[in-house]
């Protein structure tokens, strides 16, 4: 497969990386690390699963409870061997032997029996409790601020809520829960062998001591190569991610054979993390399965001589080799189960560090949270910086009366976006205050505060689903008849009406199957579907032709006519008609006022106005040929 692919890709092959390329790539692709050594049992993580378990205790219990009885039914099942043997056919004792034939029959149905059921209600309570754990790991994720998305790949909180819980899911199903019933069970084959007869049990545990060194090496190698695995499957989920989005970017620069190339190499780096782990399971069960063997071996040596004395009973030889076999069969399985549980506790460690991440911005206690808003807003001495002291903003000052128009503008990277971000309280200032309505946006209700805020974007983020289902977001209060009436009012209807299902027409992922100016429109009918008290446009019309712009620009005339509204425009033509023009100039206000006063003013307003206007006259100029 591996050949195919590089036949496929023949451009990669110059590109195979050195070993010192190869950690670079691993270090820019896992800055957060995921090299968390977690331990096979962790007293801790398990009390926290229970947590999630609790609420299906009784069915837990039940599926403990078969435990027992499952092991019951296994280990009697050589010693009714062996009184079979001893007693019926050596004796000819058919009617004896029919007896005994069926209560082994009924022992081997009831282990069975009892494994089922054991088996069936523990991943129904898995199933059950890992979803709950699932819902509330993504709901916690909504709580967190964006300044932890700034810090975390996608591709990693993806790995958190999938492959990491379903880790979890195949602790349960691969019964490493039972690990302590394994043992118990180990403990009573002991337990019987010895009372059978004690000699003959010392030496079928004659290689127990090669065992134990075997299980102890395959402990701390399995340890270092399952860390490994789950580390570089979040790195490559991470990968994928990213240049699954990117995948026009990729295209537009003919970046295909480099990323196949990054993308090979870190596949590579996972494979060889599962071959030695597959190497090192190998080795464990063959070394069970070769001193099992032996072990038998040993017996029959041993016992040979005192069967032909008869100092030993024929039937307790195959008593003893029947359970040397079970013996065995749990530490057959101690690899599997070791190594599903070192990965769940490692992704359970990753899990709830996950859930003990402490959201910054929430809601107070008593959070504002008033019937209607005014829209008033003011921005008070306020200092911002994304991290450290490297501020953005710098003791920016002014405020925003109810019901007013007001423009920022500036050069890229003056703060602009900033502003409106610390607004919808996404990040809290560094310094100073931002007030609605009087009151400190940190002591709103965050739910109040953002329900009072409509915001379009100029990236538009629509979500698979219909049309309707991307304005209304799922209110169920926003009908379709209002639908309607918010896209008429920002002129999105006609070309919704033109589509085959209109408002239930299905959107693919991110409204692939409309147009940029389209998906703008639909940003405007959500935003306005939630009548907000504040309207902000951040460089909503930089993306749509100038027809669509006009549309726009005519349905806003009247939306914002009772509302506060903050517009961010690059197309200073765009914000002429404003109450009020900011400037901003890395990070602070340099001018405040209208467009006539600032122009009069010949300030920096004045320099970007004039600027844009000259290469908007230069590209309308016509090019003219010159002859040779």
């Amino acid at each position: 497969m591996r050949a195919a692919a590089r036949r496929a890709e023949p451009a990669a092959a110059p590109l195979r990386r050195d070993a010192a390329a190869g950690e670079s790539l691993k270090r820019s692709l896992d800055p957060h690390g995921e090299e968390t050594l977690g331990k096979a049992y962790d007293a801790r993580l398990i009390r926290r699963l229970w947590q999630f378990i609790q609420p299906y205790r009784g069915i837990f219990w039940l599926s403990i409870a078969c435990l027992p009885l499952n092991a019951a039914c296994m280990l009697a099942q050589p010693f009714i061997l062996k009184l079979a043997i001893d007693r019926y056919v050596t004796t000819g004792d058919t009617a004896g032997l029919g007896r005994t034939a069926l209560v082994y029959a009924v022992a081997i149905v009831g282990e069975c029996g009892f494994f089922y059921v054991q088996y069936y209600l523990t991943m129904l309570v898995a199933q059950r409790s890992l979803a709950d754990l699932r819902v509330q790991v993504f709901a916690h994720v909504q709580s967190l601020p964006m300044s932890y998305f700034d810090r975390n790949p996608i591709g990693r909180l993806v790995t958190r809520l999938t492959s990491d819980v379903d880790v979890l899911n195949e602790m349960f199903a691969a019964g490493a829960m039972t690990i302590f019933m394994d043992v118990l069970t180990m403990l009573g084959i002991v337990v019987i062998m010895v009372s059978l007869d004690a000699r003959l049990a010392a030496a079928a545990l004659a290689l127990m001591p090669v065992l134990v060194l075997g299980l102890d090496f395959f402990r701390h190698a399995a340890r270092r190569t399952y860390r490994q695995i789950r580390e570089r499957i979040a790195r490559l989920n991470a990968y994928l991610q990213e240049a699954l989005s990117g995948m026009t970017i990729i295209q537009l620069f003919a970046r295909e054979a480099r990323c196949f190339g990054e993308f090979d190499a870190l596949n590579d780096d996972y494979r060889q993390a599962n071959h030695w782990s597959n190497i090192y399971e190998a080795a464990l069960f063959s070394l069970v399965e070769a001193l099992a063997s032996m072990s038998g071996a040993v017996m029959v040596w041993y016992a040979a001589g005192d069967i032909l004395a008869g100092a030993i009973a024929f039937g307790t030889l195959v008593a003893f080799l029947e359970y040397i076999q079970r013996f065995f069969i749990p530490i057959r399985e101690f690899s599997t189960k070791y190594a599903v549980m070192q990965s769940a506790m490692a992704s359970a460690e990753r899990v709830f560090q996950l859930l003990d991440t402490v959201p910054t911005i929430v809601s107070p206690v008593s959070g504002h949270a008033p019937a209607a808003s005014r829209g008033a807003i003011e921005f008070d001495h306020v200092w911002f910086a994304y991290k450290d002291e490297e501020f953005v903003l710098r003791d920016v000052t002014f405020a925003v009366p109810a019901g007013e128009k007001v423009a920022i503008v500036g050069a890229t990277g003056s703060g602009k976006t900033t502003l409106i971000k610390l607004l919808s309280r996404f990040y809290d200032v560094s310094r100073g205050a931002i007030r609605v309505d009087g009151v400190d946006v940190r002591e709103w209700d965050l739910r109040a505060l953002r329900r009072r805020i409509g915001t379009v974007l100029q990236d538009v983020f629509l979500f698979s689903g219909d049309v309707a289902s991307n304005i209304s977001l799922g209110r169920p209060d926003i009908t379709d008849a209002a639908i309607e009436d918010v896209a008429r009012r920002v002129n999105a209807w006609p070309f919704i009406r033109a589509l085959p299902g209109k408002l239930h027409e299905r959107l693919r992922e991110r409204g692939s199957n409309l147009s940029t100016g389209q998906r703008q429109l639909l940003a405007f009918a959500r935003a306005l579907a939630y009548d907000p008290a504040i309207l902000v446009l951040d460089e909503a019309t930089s993306s749509v032709d100038t027809e669509t712009e006009m549309l726009i620009q005519e349905a806003l005339a009247t939306l914002m006519r009772d509302r506060t509204a903050l517009v961010i425009a690059h197309r200073l033509s765009t914000i002429e008609h404003a109450d009020r023009i900011v400037v901003l100039h890395h990070g602070v206000v340099r001018e405040i006022g209208t467009h006539r006063e600032l122009i009069a003013a010949r300030g920096i307003y004045n320099r970007l106005y004039e600027l844009q206007y000259a290469l908007a006259d230069a590209e309308a100029e016509p090019v003219v040929e010159r002859g040779p």
